[in-house]
């Protein structure tokens, strides 16, 4: 696979309610998806089989790793073993970047 860069604040859409993803890149060991939650719109409880780590990129909410709430805000990164449950709230418009990982 060729690089590339792209400008995450220029790919951000913030839909009126829900989620909107996109697939910056994915192979088989991994996925990197830009993810923009509307203002009190959220992820139930789930569980990946791939590590995976969450950076903020803008706005504020809460996330919900096993037993710990974790406030979000721009610059909050959060690793995730395999198989930890997880949630996700967002409080106003909230983007992250979420990065899986096949270990």
């Amino acid at each position: 696979m060729k690089g590339f860069s792209r400008d995450l604040n220029e790919l951000m859409q913030f839909p009126n309610e829900g989620i909107f993803s996109t697939v910056l890149v994915k192979s088989e060991n991994y996925n990197h998806t830009l993810m923009c939650l509307a203002k009190g719109s959220g992820i139930d409880t789930h569980t990946s089989t791939k590590a995976g780590a969450v950076l903020v990129l803008k706005g504020k909410g809460e996330f919900l790793l096993a037993d710990e709430k974790i406030s979000l805000k721009p610059g909050t990164f959060i690793f995730m073993p395999p198989n930890t449950s997880h949630s996700l709230a967002a409080f106003e418009d909230l983007a992250i970047l979420l990065l899986l990982v096949k270990e």
